[in-house]
């Protein structure tokens, strides 16, 4: 089987996997730098996939390839796979790292948030209103949110939200500035918790270093640099797209959009955006730990595998799985993962896709995009979301 080169710059990658999908569950691709994976196209073989880290592990110590020189030191990619962080870990050191983090993203935790997550969002929808018609909600909105619920969240200060924005996009876009700007954030991060460890407050970073100094949970410095980076990546990043991707499926269905703000369907909105447009498309790798078949497809031992997490899959989600229906009664989807890695962020992703969606559209019930769809840019295939979105507010 040929390998299909993958990002294609003119095919968005929700069409690239259903492209992929229709040759088979298990497709060999290739990425920048001539490197060969696999894709696991089916919702059925992703998931079989995340349900099992001892087949498919995470830790990039099960990828030969990456060690024996056959992949270059600068390989935009490295940054997703060589992090320390507890997305990387498999097995017993996952479970260590979970339990801490669990400890941090209580139910009640993440519910006391609410509030907060209110009042920042009525502060931004009071600017939209001020900048008027037209306004990016890109930056004004599905970005400001999140990146300012994580960083209070983790205590990290005003003035440092921007560099640390700058640097997720160019990790993120898996450009030739990945690996640097990798190293810069988990410097600043590194900087950042010695300079918190000093003065303890009461936010999730301070939170973490206690349970360092208690001994509760054995936790290197690294580690915790590597755990702040995974969480203010994923926290903003991903969040940032559920609520742009929200505002183009509403304003591409003004239909829906009225019957949400009529009957106050922002949760269904939510999970519908998260199945038909999930902020990651292609979960991060994994890697095969012994040879195994999957799907029918023979893997080696060290092959990577990038998932498709799009929840078009008719097989899953029925014959208009492309169709997008908050009304739909949902099936399980995967934007969040599955198994021992399912997102540890999705409640508090859900609650400010809900809280953000319901206020904007509550100001703004006309809300609709200024530009025709096919003007919107997205994003790499790492997430996927608008890079600009002007709006007509009223």
């Amino acid at each position: 089987m040929t390998p299909q080169r993958i990002p294609v710059p003119t095919e968005h990658i929700y069409d690239t996997q259903a492209r992929l999908r229709d040759i088979g569950p298990v497709v060999p691709i290739e990425l920048s730098g001539g490197v060969g994976v696999w894709a696991v196209t089916t919702h059925a073989a992703a998931h079989e996939v995340l349900a099992n880290d001892k087949v498919y592990a995470r830790n990039a110590r099960n990828y030969p390839a990456l060690h024996d020189g056959s992949i270059p030191a600068d390989w935009p990619f490295r940054p997703f796979i060589e992090a320390d962080h507890m997305a990387t870990a498999d097995g017993l050191d996952h479970r260590r790292l979970r339990t801490m983090v669990n400890k941090a993203f209580t139910p009640s935790r993440v519910t006391a948030l609410a509030p907060r997550i209110e009042e920042i969002t009525a502060a931004l929808i009071d600017d939209l209103t001020a900048a008027g018609d037209g306004v990016d909600l890109v930056p004004a909105f599905g970005e400001a949110l999140p990146i300012k619920v994580i960083c209070e969240l983790f205590g990290i200060p005003e003035e440092d939200r921007a560099p640390l924005r700058a640097w997720t996009q160019s990790v993120i876009n898996a450009g030739d500035q990945s690996v640097e700007a990798q190293l810069a954030m988990l410097g600043y991060l590194a900087r950042f918790a010695e300079r918190r460890r000093a003065d303890l407050q009461d936010d999730l970073t301070s939170m973490l270093i206690k349970v360092q100094q208690d001994g509760e949970v054995t936790l290197s410095d690294d580690e915790l640099a590597g755990m702040l980076f995974l969480f203010v990546i994923a926290g903003h990043e991903t969040t940032m797209h559920l609520l742009d991707n929200a505002i183009v499926a509403l304003s591409l269905h003004p239909d829906q959009r009225d019957l949400a703000i009529r009957d106050g369907l922002w949760e269904q909105v939510v999970e519908e955006t998260l199945r038909r447009y999930p902020s990651v498309p292609m979960a991060v790798f994994r890697f095969t730990t012994q040879d195994t078949t999957l799907a029918g497809v023979e893997l080696p031992a060290g092959a990577p595998l990038l998932l498709s997490l799009s929840g078009t899959d008719s097989a899953q989600h029925g014959a208009d799985a492309d169709r997008f229906d908050i009304t739909r009664t949902h099936r399980a989807h995967l934007a969040f993962g599955h198994g021992p890695h399912f997102c540890v962020g999705a409640p508090l992703a859900r609650l400010e896709g809900r809280i953000g969606l319901s206020a904007l559209y509550q100001r703004f019930p006309k809300l609709r995009m200024a530009v025709d769809p096919s003007e919107v840019m997205y994003t790499s295939f790492t997430t996927s979301g608008p890079a600009s979105l002007p709006v007509h507010l009223y």
